[in-house]
């Protein structure tokens, strides 16, 4: 977090808890970290309780408690878990920033909402990855990790046998085999975590890079006998895969997923529908008891036909199908401590001389703003362009 001791800005954050969300976008240490940058905080009451802090632990670190319109009041930038809802659109302040995961790729009427009410908005789902200076802020990253991780406890916990081999003085037990279709950053957490668990773990991805990242863990690599060669996307995401290599990856992991006594996917495409990496064939081929995790569930659908956001389905072959796309919220002081660190690094790279400013010869303010873009900055960047051609 860079130095901006002599920043005069405030920052603002809300209670952004419902019944899938427990995560909050600013933690009592990251309150220290920006105040040490010149940034003062604000927090509405109780937006932290869920995640296990208290009001009187954000008074301690520095940051003012007040209720929603004293943030609102107060503040000129504001930090969100997801993105503000058009009710507390309409009362911010005009030329106030708003910093979060707001949907940009998809909807684009939100995003001309932002800019009707005169906000500057920060898409933290558009930043550039790949950029060594993007590191700390990549939310997607942090949170992706904490998923991964609780989705092979839900797994464990809903499947009916051990997860490890066991020796009784009834007989020996055989460890659960897992497969994870999704080798990023959630799916490396889960094949780490339900090998801790003692699982046999496999995984798959469509990178070939993936393929020494799955071994390094001790896990082994799912040979379809195919070749996505080209599976890295822009941005270091993993790219949708054509119609045709769709049918081939399908039908390949169907005849393998058999197999396997828990299946946990992982192919989130930020802002896009997941693509499909287990059909309902392969889901029907499942024996009975079996678990699936599709943390790509999704009201655009999900990696598994037939999971629902939230929801637990039990298909007529017994086979367990649970749509958990929130599921780090469900690890919610860890993922608050991460998701606050990632915002806070977002909002000081705006601040320059002490005040928040927009700056699109940067790449990282080019991609990420998508509404309130400084006018004449804009003029600029296109007059310089016409120049050089």
């Amino acid at each position: 977090m860079a130095d901006q001791s002599q920043a005069t800005v405030a920052y603002g954050v809300f209670n952004e808890t419902s019944d899938h969300e427990k995560r909050v976008a600013l933690t009592p240490d990251i309150v220290t970290r920006l105040k040490k940058s010149g940034v003062t905080c604000l927090i509405e009451k109780g937006a932290g309780e869920a995640a296990l802090y208290s009001d009187d632990d954000y008074a301690k670190a520095g940051a003012k408690v007040v209720d929603r319109d004293g943030v609102i009041a107060g503040a000129q930038a504001f930090g969100f878990v997801g993105r503000p809802d058009d009710a507390l659109i309409a009362k911010l302040p005009k030329g106030s920033w708003v910093i979060g995961m707001l949907g940009s790729f998809t909807d684009k009427d939100y995003v001309e909402s932002l800019n009707q009410h005169g906000l500057v908005a920060v898409a933290i789902e558009k930043l550039p990855r790949q950029l060594s200076s993007a590191q700390s802020m990549d939310e997607m990253t942090s949170q992706n990790s904490v998923m991964g991780y609780k989705a092979a406890l839900v797994a464990a916990n809903e499947y009916g046998a051990f997860f490890p081999m066991m020796t009784t003085a009834a007989g020996t037990i055989r460890p659960a085999k897992v497969l994870v279709l999704g080798a990023g950053i959630a799916g490396l957490q889960a094949i780490a975590t339900a090998r801790r668990l003692g699982a046999v773990v496999t995984a798959y991805d469509v990178r070939p890079a993936s393929k020494n990242e799955v071994l390094s863990l001790g896990a082994k690599f799912l040979d379809l006998g195919l070749d996505f060669s080209k599976g890295q996307g822009e941005g270091g995401y993993a790219r949708a895969l054509t119609p045709e290599e769709q049918a081939q990856q399908q039908a390949a992991v169907d005849q393998k997923a058999a197999g396997f006594d828990v299946i946990i996917t992982t192919a989130k495409v930020p802002g896009r529908k997941p693509p499909v990496l287990l059909t309902k064939a392969g889901v029907d081929g499942l024996k009975r008891g079996a678990v699936i995790v599709d943390c790509a569930a999704s009201d655009l659908g999900g990696n598994v036909p037939g999971s629902v956001p939230e929801q637990t389905i039990v298909t007529d072959n017994g086979v367990k199908i649970i749509g958990a796309p929130t599921l780090s919220s469900e690890v919610s002081t860890t993922a608050s401590n991460l998701l606050a660190r990632n915002v806070a690094d977002v909002l000081t790279h705006f601040i320059r001389d002490g005040k928040l400013s927009v700056d699109l010869s940067e790449e990282l303010d080019d991609k990420m703003v998508v509404a309130g873009r400084p006018a004449q900055a804009a003029a600029d960047a296109q007059a310089d362009a016409a120049k050089k051609a």
